[in-house]
């Protein structure tokens, strides 16, 4: 991974406004209407009436605190990350170096079983817990894939769910964990390569998501920021009811550029730990990543070549932060594009 240079902070603007909420119990045809509007405008939405039973939240919720709670000797047993497990820090598009620990896991039934064991005192409790979660909100990424694709007029209603209901898909389950700053040093050479406003530190730099869809919830503490513009950065309330959503990269090529991956980071509250469970739903590696034809059109032709997830997945790698990856796959004047 190549750190871009930490550019200059750029003179940020914080701007409040209302992001959509959309209730999923409400009647279906204006809910995917709503939820096709979003992804244009925002590429972010929450969701409330989402289905995910309250005790399978709490339960993961209760097993990812108690392993941050435990002393970094214990935690650093499901560490290095490689790339999944125990790691702290990150890194933002702006070379911006975050203050967040995390748990990455693999969350295919048998990587479950075998990273519960270095992470979890009961691994049992903590692999119940990964799986019930999992499929209660890959059950709801589908629900809104499927709301997407009828919204977008697509006839194959299942084009983009089933990448992640597929039992090779690459899809991926993190916990971050945002310790309060007061717990820190907080020696003057520690803020050094931040001049944030109210001490705001980042916690996870600016970056947008490269899978297809991701379904995060946080506990009750602010800190997510979504760009609209460049620069300008909206702040989403926390809200312990509903689940952020957030289009990847993949779902904006898929939707033929229609949707926008949207930038977001995270900073940190000053006297509060933030957590947050973020569920990435992703396509097979070998999967081929094209729009349905009917979301190419002669006035509107394929924007982006077809590649596979594998080959998106190393050209993230391979970049700098700040570029943006889906521009690699944009199609050129001279390319054709055959279904």
């Amino acid at each position: 991974m190549v750190v871009a240079n930490p550019s200059p902070v750029r003179s940020e603007k914080i701007q409040v406004f209302d992001l959509p909420i959309i209730d999923l119990l409400a009647e279906r045809s204006e809910v995917s209407r709503l939820i096709v509007k979003a992804c244009e405008e925002y590429g972010f939405f929450k969701v409330i009436n989402h289905g995910v039973p309250k005790d399978v939240i709490t339960k993961m919720e209760d097993e990812s605190s108690e392993f941050f709670e435990k002393p970094a000797s214990e935690k650093q047993l499901a560490g290095p990350p490689n790339p999944y497990g125990y790691g702290r820090k990150n890194i933002g598009f702006n070379g911006d170096v975050g203050e967040v620990e995390y748990l990455l896991l693999d969350i295919n039934p048998v990587s479950i079983i075998q990273e519960s064991k270095s992470v979890a005192n009961d691994p049992s409790k903590f692999s119940s817990a990964v799986s019930c979660y999992v499929e209660a909100v890959r059950g709801l990424a589908c629900e809104i894939l499927e709301l997407i694709a009828e919204g977008l007029w697509v006839p194959d209603t299942s084009v983009f769910s089933r990448l992640i209901r597929d039992v090779d898909s690459d899809s991926l389950l993190r916990f971050n964990y945002y310790p309060p700053l007061k717990d820190r040093d907080t020696s003057p050479s520690s803020f050094h390569h931040h001049h944030h406003p109210h001490n705001n530190k980042i916690g996870f730099g600016e970056h947008s998501d490269p899978q297809i869809l991701t379904i995060l919830r946080s506990n009750d503490v602010g800190g997510l920021q979504i760009s609209v513009d460049d620069g300008v950065w909206v702040p989403v309330s926390p809200d312990p009811t509903a689940f952020c959503v957030i289009v990847g990269d993949v779902l904006q090529a898929m939707t033929n550029g229609r949707f926008l991956s949207v930038r977001h980071r995270a900073l940190v509250n000053s006297n509060k730990s933030r957590m947050s469970m973020a569920y990435f739903g992703a396509p097979p590696l070998h999967a081929r990543i094209t729009s349905p034809p009917e979301l190419a059109t002669p006035q509107k032709p394929h924007f982006y070549r077809p590649f596979t997830w594998a080959e998106y997945k190393k050209a993230t790698y391979s970049l700098r932060l700040g570029d943006s990856r889906l521009n690699l796959f944009r199609v050129q004047a001279d390319d054709e594009i055959t279904e």
